[in-house]
């Protein structure tokens, strides 16, 4: 399949509709992002992942629902989806463009912090490299599975993720190296059955004892820390860390209006057990869940 061409910076453009029909016309898939600069919410008949969760399968594919839904792979390059009726709603809420980067055929390694720039700059082929407002993004030739937290300050976002798009940066695109799917494969692999990755203290309990600044009931923060450690767990195979890093990231997002504090380091440490537990690497959850609580949900360009 011929890879799509990038086409030349873009400014911001008031009808967003128009820069996704943009994007679309170059075979890069377009979604709108809500407040926060998160994709919308999924459609009834999938609220609650009723439908299985579309995002979480291990197969990336295209949504199959009409309207906006499934995140990242809601992205379409149809002109008629993007315009149609059942979009525009969205569209008149949305306060950004994504773009979905393995659909593309691209990849793209998200770079958080200034030494996480410093990083890439000694470590990898350049590229070409778009400046967002906390680090920059690389952007090569060729998808790979995504993954969060692979390294301090560095995603991977390409197969199942989205990237805010804000440009397309300079330089000319490169090959993805080997250098870029090492981080995911050392990050991902789970070891062989019966072999110890470590071995980590039982984790405390979350309750109002810890979290005395906390505007959430007992009930609710322990069912929202269920359903992440469920999902963290059904990772047996890959996946678990950047699962961790989303479910410490929503977390902490619910908790960002509290006045604190919340017991986050106990939450924290049942999210690091759930992923050693699927055979993830103690220091490499730990990261992942600290990256995830520093990051906030939707917080992350």
């Amino acid at each position: 399949m011929t890879q799509p061409t990038i086409i030349g910076r873009a400014r911001p453009a008031p009808d967003l509709l128009r820069t996704a029909l943009m994007l679309a016309e170059h075979g890069i898939p377009a979604l709108p992002l809500r407040a926060g600069k998160v994709p919308f919410g999924n459609c009834p008949a999938c609220t609650g992942n009723a439908c299985g969760g579309r995002p979480n399968m291990k197969t990336p594919g295209p949504c199959q629902c009409p309207g906006v839904c499934h995140a990242w792979a809601a992205a379409t390059t149809d002109p008629t989806v993007l315009a149609s009726a059942l979009w525009a709603t969205a569209w008149r809420q949305a306060v950004a463009v994504a773009y979905h980067p393995g659909g593309a055929g691209l990849t793209v390694v998200d770079l958080d912090t200034p030494a996480a720039v410093a990083w890439a700059r000694g470590s990898l082929p350049a590229t070409r490299i778009l400046v967002t407002t906390r680090g920059q993004h690389w952007i090569y030739r060729g998808a790979m599975p995504s993954a969060n937290a692979v390294r301090p300050g560095v995603d991977i976002k390409s197969r199942m993720a989205y990237a805010r798009w804000i440009g397309s940066g300079t330089g000319s695109l490169t090959e993805l190296p080997a250098a870029v799917r090492a981080l995911v494969d050392r990050e991902e692999t789970t070891p062989a059955r019966g072999g110890v990755v470590s071995s980590i203290p039982a984790c405390g309990e979350w309750s109002v004892s810890v979290a005395t600044g906390c505007r959430h009931t007992e009930r609710y923060v322990r069912t929202g820390l269920e359903r992440g450690l469920t999902m963290v767990r059904s990772h047996t195979e890959s996946g678990a860390s950047s699962q961790a890093f989303g479910v410490a990231r929503f977390l902490a997002g619910q908790h960002a209006q509290c006045p604190g504090p919340c017991g986050l380091d106990v939450l924290a440490e049942n999210i690091v057990a759930a992923a050693v537990s699927v055979g993830v690497p103690e220091p490499y959850a730990r990261r992942a869940v600290a990256n995830g609580l520093n990051t906030r949900h939707g917080a992350a360009v």
